[in-house]
């Protein structure tokens, strides 16, 4: 993409509005921008940013043997007061009457309409293990919200639900949810530690929340610092087999880490003094199992072995896409800009050309444009007849990766500049070498 055709509504001064980072800098780098309190327009860099961390939790659900499907945001009020939550849920859901009369809202969550579907097309033991999930917007009335994306009133949300037969075949469900989640924080380049907590007005008495580590995050987090070194990796996972989720789990968990909500002082105190850490944590996604809570009153059975009906054991499983975004940010960034991950990147580089106009600077980054685009890479080509200092400083606002620089003085010794945005390390090199360490960095993902 060359930057000259693109749209991104950069801004110099930081907006008054904005109290911690993510939100700063995603309005000055062009990414949202406030339709009104909690509501935002996705710009095109908000939005191709979006996209790609959509399409990260996708791929992972699919490979954890997930089904995608998409439910209205519309719910009737009907299946809501079939489940007993219609009253008790709180002025946090949006309620509304379309012009018959009839009590409609707009989905803060999807447990009732994923198991009228269930209940609806499933009848048989024989059905089962079935996990569906969509990803979709969603909208909660917060009563004040704030920090951009991170407290929204409408946001994007992964939610998954598994329904099984036995509460040891709900439980395998919990633990491959949990893997299959770690697998997609860490394809981020996120640490995402699995905390116990509360399960709030979802339900149900087993429930880990995620939460990445940050200075501005709203829960108060207590751990034992060795879980931060654990990681998938590359692991090869077999999700139908319940020992090794059972493994991962438990190498996750067994350590210490709990919010405020469901910390205890007396588990904390036998953590090695050395490895205590108190700090402030984002939440991007939380799984749970309830038994039965759901599928009980609203219908959802199967006959099974024995010819008898039973309520399937059910979990929900979410992801806060939107949020995320902000989490990254929140994550990585310096007092330049954002810092992206090599795996999340809206672009893989930047190309920023010293003296445009300049013959042999034109055609040397139209050359690199070319090809780092014939090898599947997305740059983006700084192309404005702008000042050096200015696109220096988009491109660190915009937080790409690595950076190739061009100019006339470089290429009179055949070389570009190669940055990179994270360390600030620059190393001289021909355009041929920059495209093939570029595309080496992508490849080894």
């Amino acid at each position: 993409m060359r930057l000259s055709r693109y749209f991104v509504p950069v801004l110099k001064e930081n907006p008054t509005e904005a109290q911690i980072v993510s939100h700063r800098l995603m309005l000055r780098a062009g990414m949202i921008k406030q339709a009104s309190a909690g509501i935002y327009s996705w710009l095109p860099l908000g939005f191709k940013m979006l996209r790609k961390l959509e399409n990260i939790v996708h791929e992972e659900q699919v490979r954890a043997g997930h089904i995608p499907m998409l439910m209205p945001t519309l719910q009737s009020a009907d299946l809501w007061r079939e489940s007993g939550r219609y009253d008790g849920y709180g002025e946090e859901m949006l309620r509304m009457k379309d012009r018959h009369g009839r009590d409609m809202l707009f989905s803060p969550t999807a447990e009732e309409m994923f198991t009228d579907v269930f209940r609806s097309h499933v009848n048989s033991y024989k059905d089962l293990p079935l996990t569906l999930y969509q990803i979709q917007w969603k909208f909660r009335d917060e009563i004040r919200p704030r920090f951009g994306v991170m407290r929204g009133r409408e946001f994007l949300m992964k939610d998954g639900y598994n329904f099984d037969l036995t509460k040891e075949d709900a439980l395998h469900a919990y633990n491959r949810h949990l893997v299959s989640y770690l697998r997609t924080y860490e394809r981020m380049g996120l640490q995402a530690i699995p905390m116990r907590a509360d399960s709030g007005p979802i339900g149900g008495d087993y429930t880990h929340e995620f939460l990445v580590l940050a200075e501005t995050g709203e829960s108060e987090v207590f751990y034992d610092s060795k879980v931060t070194d654990i990681k998938l990796g590359k692991r090869d996972i077999n999700y139908d087999d319940v020992a090794q989720c059972q493994g991962v789990m438990e190498e996750f968990t067994s350590l210490y880490a709990r919010t405020d909500e469901t910390h205890e002082a007396a588990a904390f105190d036998q953590v090695p003094e050395d490895r205590r850490r108190i700090a402030r944590g984002i939440e991007v996604g939380q799984i749970f199992y309830f038994g039965t809570q759901y599928s009980e009153p609203l219908g959802a059975t199967v006959v099974n072995e024995s010819g008898e009906r039973t309520p399937v054991h059910m979990g929900s499983h979410g992801i806060g896409v939107s949020r995320l975004l902000g989490a990254l940010i929140e994550a990585n960034h310096d007092e330049n800009g954002i810092i992206w991950p090599e795996g999340v990147t809206p672009f893989h580089c930047g190309i920023i050309n010293l003296k445009q106009g300049d013959e042999e600077a034109d055609a040397a980054c139209q050359a690199l444009y070319d090809s780092l685009t014939a090898l599947g890479l997305d740059p983006l080509y700084d192309d404005r007849n702008e000042r050096a200092g200015g696109k220096f400083a988009t491109m660190d606002l915009l937080g790409l990766p690595w950076r190739i620089t061009v100019g006339p003085r470089g290429l009179k010794n055949g070389v570009v500049e190669v940055t990179s945005r994270r360390t600030g390390d620059s190393e001289e090199m021909t355009p041929t070498q920059a495209v093939e360490k570029i595309a080496q960095i992508y490849a080894n993902l």
